[in-house]
C-alpha cells in the first residue's frame, strides 16, 4: 500500500478540494490516460487496487505511470469513543484529486486494450473518470 516514508506533520486538517487541476492535467508519459472528472480523496488502497486491475488486464505488457500519490494523513477515532480527548490516530493516507487531474497513464499497448484496462481500473476508484488519448 502506498504511503509516504516521512511527513512534515503527523496529522493534517481535512481541507477542501476547490477548482480544477493545473498540475498533471495533460498526458506526459503515455499515449492513453485516465482523467478525474470529480473532486475527491483517493486512498492508497484504492490506487493500488486500480493499478493491480490495470496491470492484470494488460498482462504486464506496456508501461503504467501512476500520477498521484497519497501523502495526506487521514485520522480516525476508534468506534464507541466519547467526544473530545484530542484527534484520533492516523488510519490511512489519501490524495486530494481535483477534476482534470490525470491519475494513470498507459503506453505500449493497443487503444482497445488500454481502454478496457483503464475502465477496469476506474471501477476501483470512488470518482467518475474519463479515458483520454494523445
Amino acid at each position: 500500500m502506498l504511503q509516504p516514508v516521512r511527513t512534515k506533520f503527523r496529522k493534517a486538517f481535512k481541507g477542501r478540494i476547490n477548482g480544477k487541476a493545473t498540475r498533471a492535467a495533460v498526458l506526459n508519459y503515455g499515449a492513453y490516460g485516465l482523467k478525474a472528472l470529480e473532486p475527491d480523496r483517493i486512498i492508497g488502497k484504492q490506487i493500488e487496487a486500480a493499478r493491480v486491475a490495470l496491470t492484470r488486464y494488460m498482462k504486464r505488457t506496456g508501461r503504467v505511470w501512476t500520477r498521484i500519490f497519497p501523502n495526506i494523513p487521514v485520522s480516525k477515532k476508534p468506534t464507541e469513543v466519547r467526544m473530545g480527548k484530542g484527534k484520533g490516530n492516523v488510519e490511512y493516507y489519501a490524495c486530494r484529486v481535483k477534476p482534470g487531474r490525470i491519475i494513470f497513464e498507459v503506453d505500449g499497448v493497443t487503444e482497445e486494450v488500454a481502454k478496457i484496462a483503464l475502465y477496469k481500473a476506474s471501477a476501483k476508484l470512488p470518482i467518475k473518470t474519463k479515458f483520454i488519448k494523445r
